[in-house]
């Protein structure tokens, strides 16, 4: 309301003079209410501004106090109005010079506060640039020092990938099963290890033979064996391999033998060997039953049983011997490979008692 009294004078929104009647104030709201109402004036958008400052002077006219007031303040601003064309042209340079000075005084320090304020933002923007500045060379040293740990990683596993697995010592020892019947003259280490000999030098000192007699009745004390087992280590785990390759081929004379690997598995070093491309395509086949000689190991089909004809397996012939004679010092170049089964085989013989226990035990239970 002070604002409209003050921009506005509610004679002139009305079209009256200060003396005029509460009629004629009434008459004229009626008249200009009709001019300026917003339903008429629908293409003006002050027009509800203006009709609401019409409505505003029409009661401040109607109130006899608010008048009154109203009328005080109109008067005395005229008054004033008529003592300051009195004033004589210096003291109205004086007002002038005072209130241009106070305008003076307000522009700068407005300028100041605005200073400080562009000063306040430049610093805080210089800030954040350092800041992602620096952020941006802690990402760049991060990725590089991820870079170089991750080619580290990679050849760390590059190298663990090459390096061979570990030797068991039993890597190069194999299980053999067989009937008498068919392999009548098996029946003692040396005989055994000459049998194989076509694939490699074994360990005949090592070798553990088992016939099994399955006669416990005294009746049948006499009665000999229908079976044999052997535990055979070779000297070189690719002449076990060969051997292991060549059961169930009946031109080498093992249609009705059974080879396997002591451990029931595939060493891991002959995996390493695939893996690296140091192995040939083949791979261990499934060693056939005595009576089911229709599995076949996957063997050259020029083999004999000529021992100085050519391998048996694609065997790389560089692989190091398990067995080293004192008379041949070890391979050093080979020493990283086999250095824990060297140390371990030492330890064979005294585990020869509970290999040939395990087979007596394991052929009680068939």
């Amino acid at each position: 309301m002070a604002s409209t009294e003050e921009e506005t004078n509610p004679y002139e929104l009305l079209d009256v003079k200060t003396e005029a009647t509460e009629q004629e104030i009434r008459t004229a709201y009626r008249q200009r209410s009709l001019k300026i109402h917003p339903d008429k004036n629908r293409d003006n958008p002050d027009a509800a501004r203006i009709f609401h400052e019409l409505n505003q002077a029409y009661e401040l006219l109607l109130d006899p106090l608010r008048r009154l007031a109203l009328d005080a303040k109109s008067r005395v601003k005229q008054a004033r109005a008529e003592r300051f064309k009195s004033y004589d042209k210096k003291r109205k340079n004086l007002v002038e010079e005072l209130e241009e000075r106070e305008r003076a005084f307000k522009k700068a320090r407005a300028d100041k506060q605005k200073e400080e304020v562009e000063t306040w933002r430049e610093t805080e923007r210089i800030k954040e640039q350092g800041k992602l500045m620096r952020e941006k060379k802690e990402k760049e040293l991060q990725q590089m020092m991820k870079a170089k740990q991750d080619e580290k990683e990679v050849a760390k596993e590059r190298e663990d990938e090459e390096a061979p697995p570990a030797m068991d010592p039993l890597d190069t020892t194999i299980r053999l099963k067989y009937p008498l019947k068919a392999y009548p003259n098996l029946t003692t280490p040396a005989a055994i290890s000459d049998f194989l000999s076509r694939f490699g030098a074994t360990d005949e000192a090592s070798i553990v033979l088992s016939l099994s007699l399955k006669n416990k009745a005294p009746s049948k004390a006499d009665k000999p064996p229908k079976t044999g087992s052997a535990l055979v280590p070779f000297k070189q785990i690719g002449h076990a391999f060969a051997a292991v390759c060549a059961s169930g081929r009946k031109e080498l004379d093992m249609d009705r033998m059974k080879v396997t690997w002591v451990n029931g598995k595939e060493p891991a070093i002959l995996g390493w060997l695939r893996k690296m491309g140091k192995l040939g395509a083949q791979k261990q086949p499934v060693s056939p039953s005595p009576m089911d000689p229709g599995i076949k190991a996957e063997l050259p089909q020029n083999q004999t049983r000529d021992s100085s004809s050519a391998p048996f397996s694609s065997f790389p012939s560089s692989f190091p011997e398990t067995f080293q004679t004192p008379e041949a010092p070890p391979n050093p170049a080979a020493a990283g490979i086999d250095y824990e089964s060297l140390t371990l085989m030492r330890m064979r013989q005294a585990e020869r008692e509970r290999l040939e226990r395990e087979i007596l035990e394991q052929e009680a239970g068939e």
